[in-house]
């Protein structure tokens, strides 16, 4: 039997950048926009605030773009303050290139088991899906939602009990599947 596994965001993300007005890395988006048109040009910064002295940072959306060109439902969103598109956007690989950020995903998300009873069996199935690019480490995950500590899932690695199609060392952002036997 297959069990299914949920890796689900419970917050945005905090966002890896150097304030310009103190040492800190991080900065906390709390899903506002600022839009600012210019004739027909249009620019659009998701706001973020550094965690330590609070001074805001814009990140870059659209930048002086032709307004026309910019569908108007991405702009109601923006109006609105929309936190599902500040996900959205934060995720966004051309957004974080050009903002020159990255995304810090620590208490940013948890497992979701299904609480399932599957400590008993002898051959464990499981799917792990990843609801948004959240990178995790597999061991971490594995040894999380099987009540195992790290080390025990790296020895379970090494014997050949714990296979997967995908390497279970590193990070992975993608969905992923693994076989425990005991």
């Amino acid at each position: 039997m297959l069990e299914n596994w949920v890796v689900m965001p419970t917050c945005l993300p905090l966002v890896r950048r150097r304030c310009h007005a103190c040492t800190s890395q991080r900065f906390r988006t709390s899903g506002k926009f600022r839009v600012n048109a210019n004739h027909k040009l249009i620019d659009a910064w998701l706001l973020a605030l550094c965690t330590a002295c609070g001074e805001t940072a814009k990140l870059a959306v659209l930048e002086r773009m032709n307004v026309r060109s910019v569908r108007p439902e991405l702009l109601d969103r923006m109006h609105d303050n929309d936190p599902g598109l500040a996900a959205e956007l934060l995720q966004d690989p051309v957004v974080r290139r050009r903002s020159r950020i990255a995304l810090d995903w620590d208490n940013a998300w948890r497992l979701d088991t299904g609480g399932s009873d599957h400590l008993d069996r002898e051959v464990i199935d499981v799917s792990v899906r990843i609801a948004a690019r959240i990178p995790v480490r597999p061991v971490r995950l594995i040894a999380e939602g099987g009540g195992l500590s790290r080390a025990e899932v790296e020895r379970l690695i090494m014997e050949g009990k714990l296979v997967s199609t995908v390497r279970l060392s590193g990070k992975l952002s993608g969905d992923f599947t693994f076989t425990l036997k005991r």
